[in-house]
């Protein structure tokens, strides 16, 4: 079974889904942060989307269509940033994969394209941060809540104005990636059985 983790540089996704059996690479245009650079492909996701995987996990980036980012939008959709971000995001959603799960945060995908099938929070898989985030689900279910803990502050939003705050803000929450590869991998390892 192999899995490509879409836009990941973090590998913690990636990492999540190894500890399960899934042979999962990340992708990504810059070097990953992960240990495993024998699990990262460098480059544009577009050159390798049409390899043979048997399942995509992306996080394509939300700069261009989280609402937090609404006041920019009309800027963003004249000179085209907005319209090539929905195009990245449903290049991934039109997928011929059985497998396929595309997280991004709130924003306009729910009516460009349709209403996420599941918004997960961080305080419901042990960090207590409030950030939501939306899953558009294909052949895998629900993410179950693993750890509900208290402190529900929106660090996010507090992360300093540095070079390095949108990368650090779009890492996926480690007890997030935990939950995806214990209850999701089996599923794509039973598939592969079949």
């Amino acid at each position: 079974m192999k899995l490509l983790v879409a836009c990941e540089e973090s590998q913690v996704v990636t990492v999540a889904f190894r500890k399960h059996g899934v042979e999962a690479y990340s992708c990504d245009i810059i070097p990953c942060s992960g240990k495993h650079l024998e699990w990262h492909i460098q480059g544009d996701v577009r050159d390798v989307l049409n390899a043979e995987w048997d399942a995509v996990i992306a996080f394509p980036p939300c700069t261009h269509l989280c609402s937090s980012g609404a006041r920019w939008f009309k800027e963003k959709q004249a000179d085209g940033r907005q319209q090539e971000a929905i195009d990245f995001f449903m290049m991934f959603a039109t997928l011929p994969h059985e497998f396929v799960a595309i997280e991004n945060p709130v924003g306009i995908m729910s009516t460009k394209w349709r209403k996420p099938d599941q918004i997960i929070q961080p305080w419901r898989f042990g960090h207590g941060e409030s950030k939501s985030t939306c899953l558009w689900l294909r052949g895998f279910p629900l993410l179950r809540p693993t750890k509900t803990v208290p402190g529900r502050r929106e660090k996010t939003w507090l992360t300093p104005d540095r070079k390095s705050r949108s990368k650090d803000r779009s890492k996926t929450y480690s007890g997030i990636a935990k939950a995806m590869g214990r209850q999701w991998a089996p599923i794509l390892l039973g598939s592969n059985a079949k």
